[in-house]
Formats: structure tokens, sequence, C-alpha cells
């Protein structure tokens, strides 16, 4: 008899835990179950060269795409990437339009399509997609680089430098580092 009731109570808890798992995963932005965890965050911030933190960034630039919440709408981003490297930047945006219309809170869709535009020369419509990235995913390095190198080209130098020293403390051998300038911050402006 004492079995039996360790077996149920057993059981019983068993599918209060997965019950548990489903609701916290449901509870999470689609996509967000895949997303690096904080271990490659800390290894890329710690990496002592720049060759190793290539390997950790392209770690986490994997981790970012396959963080799609079904493999159709990862497969609609990884077929935008390759239509805007044969610079089909038309039939990119349609893909990413449609990933981000099945899947609003898959950051990394809004950050393609925000590269997709600012190489159409459409820099407020990357800022505005770069913005709903950083939202989703505010360790976004590339979305913060990328930030900071448009709104550097529209003139705003020390809102530029902020995002790039954002993007520095997260991934302190990011290419765009040497975009960083030595300026003192205004009254009012945080850099």
């Amino acid at each position: 008899m004492a079995f039996i009731a360790h077996f149920r109570a057993g059981r019983a808890l068993f599918f209060m835990l997965c019950a548990f798992a489903l609701v916290i995963a449901l509870a999470l932005p689609a996509g967000a179950q895949n997303l690096p965890d904080e271990r490659l965050f800390k290894a890329l911030k710690d990496a002592q060269t720049e060759k190793d933190s290539r390997a950790i960034e392209a770690e986490i630039w994997e981790t970012w795409i396959s963080a799609a919440p079904t493999p159709e709408i990862e497969s609609l981003v990884r077929g935008a990437m390759t239509k805007r490297r044969v610079a089909d930047y038309e039939g990119a945006l349609s893909d990413l339009d449609e990933a981000i219309e099945l899947a609003p809170n898959y950051a990394e869709a809004w950050n393609q399509r925000a590269f997709v535009y600012y190489l159409q020369g459409r820099p407020d419509r990357s800022l505005q997609d770069l913005d709903e990235v950083l939202r989703l995913e505010p360790r976004h390095f590339g979305a913060l680089s990328g930030k900071g190198r448009i709104l550097m080209e529209q003139g705003r130098v020390r809102l530029g430098q902020k995002a790039l020293r954002q993007a520095v403390s997260i991934h302190p051998f990011i290419q765009e580092r040497f975009l960083l300038m030595d300026i003192e911050p205004e009254e009012g402006i945080e850099l």
C-alpha cells in the first residue's frame, strides 16, 4: 500500500512540475526559450583575444537566429539573410515582414529587417526596428552597434557613442569599437 501511495504522489509531483514548466515556457516571449544564456555573454565579455571572442560571438548569433519559435519562421529569416547577401532587399523584406507578423517577439527577425532597411538607405526605419530588438533583447550587441553607427551618421554623435559604449560593454572586441571617441558628456546626457 505504501508503495502505491508513494507512486501516486511521485506521479502527481511529476505532472505538477510539467505543468509548471509549460506555464513558464508559455509566459516567455516567443523564441525566448532558446536565447543565449549568461555563460555565453560572460565568456564574450571575458574573452582574452579577438579570435576567442569571434567564436563566442558566432555562437550567440546562431542562438539568436535559432531562437525562432518555429522552423518555418527560422527558415524565413535565414532565407531573408541569403536574399540580403545578393542584394534582393525587397525579397528579404517580404520574408522578414512575414516572420515578424508570425512572431512579433522574435528579436532576430526585427534585427535582420533593420539591417535591410539600413542597406536600403532608410535609417529611420532601421532605428525603429533596432529599438524593438533592444526592447526584446537588451544585450543585442549587433543592434546596439548598428544603432550607434546610424546615430553617428545622422550627426547624433553623443547618442551614437552611448549606444556603441553599451555594445562594447557587452562585447569588448566588437568591430565597431574603433568608432569610439574620447568625448565629454553633455549635461543631461549620460555616456
